[in-house]
């Protein structure tokens, strides 16, 4: 069990509130003057907090540690970077090929690509790039997919407060403050999984939509995932129209298979992002697709513009190459799907004794466990679960030592080192956890 008494953890925060917003350095680390958690080490699929409290984690840290904290195959390579080259030049270097090529072997949808340094910059280079070369505005957004922090894709579907058994959608509101009205003019949501929606959107706006962004598997939707037609629609849509497809991959890329929720669908995007597991937890992101497309990026009269002082460092490609190559010349993903499928089968059977209705989206690598007799199709059926149940258990686990997102958007993710994790101890822990919160209604 998690300690009553946190002083270390206490004193950080009344510090860290005296230095930053909420005393965090981002705003979804704030779990509250009690729970916010401040660690002192990470290693292999575990975490120490600064009482001394260790953790197996399933957050890992929304999903780029892909090999396990602290992986010295991979930490080994960015040291050797930075001892023998540098961090940072401002000029290029090999290793740009270097990690571009790595990507094209995974990912046949890359002809080339451009770093960044988060998903949220990949997002906003892709973007820029699909308007550059359709010489269109309207950006078609999939409800519950999130794309990061730039102000046009920082609106969501209020699903949160909205009532599941109304015939009206669910109202379109900003993150929060800062926002302006006007950043929605030239995004459209649509819902997931809605074939009729798309066609609406397509015959009203068509002319001008530059592209559709999607995640095809939702990372902060618990791995709702697009059906294969679904995400034909979208392809053929674009075809038909001259859109651009996008698939934001930030989550997805390079965890669910080498080559991404593309290689499971098997239909391609024409610009994809990524970012996350592409360095086991180094800061690095890309965007990339067409080759005609990717070269609208120019110093032409109507190129698009694209840079950035961090980009391409040496820290980050380093990272990338360790990671991508341990990924592609390794069983690593299939031991990483193998433990999650272990994981869900046990985790099933405490819900079954408890009489817990319960379903599994998304694939082993980063599963959404969801309360409730079907898989949800889309964001609005996410509000039919039962995430109160979720989210105790879910606390509950914490209490016991397994840290995760107590929110059933966020999905488990499973990284190499979870195969040394003690499945039997697991079950135990997700057995005390279930019946308190059975026993807490």
């Amino acid at each position: 069990m998690t300690k009553p008494q946190k002083p270390q953890s206490n004193a950080m925060l009344k510090r860290a509130h005296d230095n930053m917003p909420l005393g965090v350095a981002d705003s979804y680390r704030y779990w509250g003057e009690e729970n916010t958690v401040f660690l002192s080490s990470m290693k292999g699929c575990t975490i120490t907090d600064c009482d001394e409290q260790t953790f197996v984690d399933f957050r890992l840290a929304y999903g780029p540690i892909i090999l396990g904290y602290r992986d010295e195959r991979v930490d080994n390579a960015v040291i050797d970077a930075i001892s023998t080259v540098g961090a940072i030049s401002g000029f290029s270097t090999g290793l740009d090929s270097d990690v571009v090529e790595l990507v094209k072997s995974l990912c046949p949808n890359i002809d080339k690509m451009r770093f960044a340094n988060s998903g949220t910059e990949a997002v906003i280079g892709a973007v820029r790039t699909a308007r550059g070369f359709t010489k269109r505005n309207k950006i078609v957004v999939v409800e519950g997919g999130f794309h990061g922090l730039h102000d046009e894709v920082m609106w969501k579907s209020d699903v949160d407060n909205w009532d599941a058994s109304a015939e009206e959608a669910p109202e379109i509101i900003p993150f929060g403050g800062g926002i302006p009205q006007s950043t929605r003019e030239h995004q459209v949501s649509v819902p997931l999984n809605d074939f009729d929606a798309i066609d609406v959107v397509f015959a009203e706006h068509g002319k001008d939509i530059a592209a559709i962004l999607i995640e095809p598997i939702m990372g902060n939707c618990g791995s709702i995932a697009s059906t294969q037609a679904y995400m034909q629609k979208l392809r053929d849509v674009c075809n038909a129209n001259g859109s651009l497809l996008i698939m934001d991959e930030v989550k997805t890329g390079f965890r669910v298979a080498k080559g991404g929720a593309q290689a499971l669908y098997g239909i391609y995007a024409d610009l994809t992002t990524y970012a996350k597991a592409m360095g086991n937890g180094y800061p690095v992101a890309a965007f990339g697709g067409r080759a005609n497309v990717m070269d609208t990026i120019s110093f032409a009269k109507d190129g698009v513009t694209h840079g950035g002082t961090y980009t391409a460092n040496m820290v980050a490609l380093s990272a990338a190459k360790a990671t991508l190559t341990l990924l592609k010349e390794t069983n690593a993903l299939e031991t990483i799907a193998n433990v999650g499928q272990k994981i869900q089968v046990l985790l099933s059977r405490v819900f079954t004794k408890f009489g817990v209705e319960h379903c599994f989206a998304g694939p082993d690598a980063m599963f959404g466990v969801h309360f409730g007799s079907e898989v949800p199709q889309n964001y609005r059926d996410w509000k039919k679960t039962n995430s109160d149940l979720y989210t105790q258990f879910a606390l509950n686990l914490i209490d016991n030592g397994v840290m995760l997102e107590p929110d059933s958007r966020e999905p488990w993710f499973i990284c190499e080192a979870h195969q040394n994790v003690d499945l039997n101890w697991l079950e135990h822990v997700a057995e005390q956890s279930m019946s308190a919160a059975i026993n807490a209604k």
